[in-house]
């Protein structure tokens, strides 16, 4: 989603983009727009993801393509094989290259059974950067931690939101009714990938206390993942959706009452923003996204990290309380509108535009996911 809202923005304001990323299905096809094009390379699935491939690496590809036609700079989105084949490439061909770090990687081993293979992941993220102009970060504390892990050259890359499309006004009853919920009823809703990483132990226990003071509330989970088989095996009476279209998706964040959020491992959780546009008051650990934007109490609560007994209270709390909920509804909105992508957006191209030194008034660039 982030790389979308980068990409169609620098076309926007007359930049030329080429995206290079893995081809997902035999149906998948390339993109082309006026200023925009897609170019697809082979791909796998990730191990215990199956959802989704990982690019290849394609130095020949990448190789041809940049002689025919070369980019006035690289940025490189993802740190895998694909995106360390336009590392090794782009240097070769001396074309300036920045990077973004978008997922604790090193973060996740501890969630697959590989706690040890941490400090190798940072390693090796820490080494992939370092050979860039500079890394882009969705937050101050982000960079921070990183630079405190020897990177260096970090920059902020904040993040928007899509008040349009995200707003109360999607509020759709139709969802409601098939739930069985009255209007005095209280749906909950989360939106992730349903992976180890998220701390879905906690979602379902946070729900198993709001039923005990609330036994007519919903829960539903809406993405996917390869945890939602047994997920849902294991909770009947919880709604798994799949995977939603955006537009499915901003209805089912209106037509909530509560918005949990109790992941530890995200660099910012452009779900927490999504659900503030929608009006939904929010209850998330204080890191990311949620320290950044919300204010404790006032648009939304914000939990010590990591303090799982004071999630399920807050939680709690707040779907017992109708009257502190309608409060927190307009100003979670207001927050919102005060983050738009366009100001995101102006800033990512004069910090390009800055690092490379470019002269042209219609640079190109080229990213790889």
């Amino acid at each position: 989603m982030t790389l979308g809202q980068l990409a169609s923005g620098l076309v926007e304001r007359g930049h030329r983009v080429t995206v290079f990323r893995p081809r997902q299905s035999i149906s998948d096809s390339p993109a082309l727009a006026a200023g925009y094009a897609e170019l697809l390379v082979r791909g796998f699935p990730i191990p215990g993801y199956a959802l989704l491939k990982l690019g290849l690496p394609s130095p020949r590809t990448l190789q041809r393509e940049w002689r025919r036609e070369r980019p006035d700079l690289v940025h490189i989105a993802t740190e895998g094989p694909l995106g360390y084949s336009a590392l090794v490439v782009a240097r070769k061909l001396q074309i300036p290259i920045t990077s973004s770090f978008h997922t604790n990687f090193h973060s996740y081993s501890k969630h697959y059974g590989f706690p040890f293979a941490g400090p190798s992941a940072l390693a090796y993220l820490r080494h992939f950067h370092n050979r860039t102009l500079a890394t882009f970060s969705p937050t101050l504390e982000l960079n921070a931690q990183l630079e405190e892990n020897g990177f260096k050259n970090m920059r902020l890359l904040g993040r928007g939101v899509d008040t349009d499309t995200f707003s109360p006004a999607r509020r759709n009853d139709s969802i409601r009714k098939q739930l069985g919920l009255t209007p005095k009823d209280l749906l909950v809703v989360h939106v992730s990938r349903l992976a180890a990483e998220k701390n879905y132990s906690l979602l379902i226990e946070s729900f198993r206390a709001i039923k005990r003071i609330r036994p007519t509330a919903r829960l539903v989970v809406t993405s996917d993942g390869p945890l939602r088989k047994r997920l849902a095996r294991e909770n009947l009476d919880v709604v798994f959706t799949g995977f939603l279209s955006r537009l499915e998706l901003a209805e089912h964040y209106a037509s909530a009452d509560l918005f949990l959020y109790p992941s530890l491992t995200e660099t910012f959780g452009n779900v927490v923003t999504e659900a503030l546009a929608s009006g939904l008051p929010v209850v998330a650990f204080n890191y990311a996204a949620a320290a950044r934007y919300i204010r404790h109490q006032e648009n939304g609560w914000l939990v010590p990290l990591a303090d799982s007994r004071d999630f399920v209270e807050s939680a709690v709390l707040l779907a017992s309380n109708d009257a502190l909920r309608a409060k927190i509804i307009p100003r979670a909105r207001a927050t919102a509108e005060g983050i738009p992508w366009s100001a995101v957006i102006d800033g990512f191209a004069r910090d390009l535009s800055d690092l490379v030194g470019a002269q042209a008034q219609v640079p190109t660039v080229s990213a790889t996911v």
